[in-house]
């Protein structure tokens, strides 16, 4: 069976491969193959993986020794992977201890299982867990050569949105003034620091704060993040006219700040504006708030609309990268 792979120069192999282990791109099914000196890292997904390397289709080996979860329960299990912990989203109690007694059995590196128990709620977006194997809700998460430490319980993250924060921190350049106005643990402001821009995160979250800030030492760019705690629109003053770069991921409030991310914005600005809307119209919305926010003051260009995954029945999360020049 063909799948796709990264295709690299065995000289490249081990680096290439932890790139794509940290990105959690490499797909455990299948054997990593070699043949004349090059190497087919076979991977889950291509959308993913960085554009200076080769995908190809290629037929590899299926990996034959690793116990997968479907292979103790007899049917495929959902879940998702964060780090050494997987997320599930089960109301059966007895099928989701079964998953996850599956899960902590089978071969993959996989420690802790929970269980969402309650949906996203309030102004840090956290959600309840049952915590159904392992020791609690902390987890380390690796992403695109950046590692984040953080509580599920405590924080809000999301690991499905890791190939559009990869897509993001690829556009930013050395110099750069970056500003998120709802940092979390710093998925954005850290792979942005470690691309050399200056930047500030905030969040309203304490927790999340400290996190940010401590993910800033491990990934070794404390020096080029503040990580500020408080309201956005508070802060803003302390920052007129600086940035260069805003991250908005609030999608579905980001309008109601837009005053302050026009406050924000340098001279000239790219803006990337997340929102979630009816499939209908998805980047309409969004595109007038910000026009009403920042004209005249600022030429208002959209360059780029995104949908970044399917929301809900009917329902997008999009997201819109707009230029502000002044």
């Amino acid at each position: 069976m063909e799948v796709p792979c990264v295709r690299v120069p065995s000289e490249a192999g081990e680096q290439t491969r932890q790139t794509l282990a940290d990105a959690d791109l490499i797909d455990d099914e299948y054997e990593i193959s070699v043949e004349d000196g090059v190497l087919y890292i076979p991977v889950t997904e291509t959308t993913g993986v960085p554009a200076d390397l080769d995908v190809v289709s290629r037929a590899v080996p299926e990996r034959e020794t690793q116990t997968r979860p479907a292979d103790l329960l007899g049917f495929e299990p959902s879940y998702e992977r964060l780090g050494t912990a997987a997320l599930l989203d089960e109301d059966d109690d007895g099928r989701a201890r079964e998953i996850a007694r599956a899960i902590v059995e089978s071969e993959l590196p996989l420690e802790t299982v929970l269980n969402k128990a309650s949906k996203v709620k309030g102004e840090t977006r956290t959600r309840d867990w049952e915590v159904l194997k392992g020791e609690g809700t902390e987890t380390v998460h690796r992403e695109y050569g950046a590692t984040f430490e953080l509580d599920l319980a405590e924080v809000y993250f999301s690991p499905r949105l890791a190939t559009e924060r990869h897509r993001v921190a690829e556009q930013v350049s050395s110099g750069e003034q970056a500003f998120d106005m709802f940092a979390g643990v710093g998925p954005f402001v850290v792979p942005f620091a470690k691309r050399g821009a200056t930047c500030v995160g905030v969040d309203i979250n304490e927790t999340a704060i400290e996190y940010l800030r401590e993910n800033a030492r491990k990934n070794g760019v404390e020096d080029r993040i503040s990580g500020i705690c408080g309201d956005v629109r508070t802060v803003a003053p302390e920052y007129e006219e600086w940035a260069d770069r805003l991250v908005m991921n609030l999608p579905h409030s980001a309008d109601e700040f837009l005053d302050s991310a026009v406050q924000i914005a340098g001279e000239e600005c790219m803006l990337h504006y997340y929102d979630i809307q009816h499939e209908d119209d998805p980047f309409g919305p969004g595109a007038r708030a910000i026009r009403e926010a920042a004209e005249p003051k600022y030429s208002v260009t959209v360059e780029n609309r995104r949908v970044v995954r399917s929301y809900a029945p009917h329902e997008l999360n999009v997201c819109l990268d707009v230029r502000l020049e002044r």
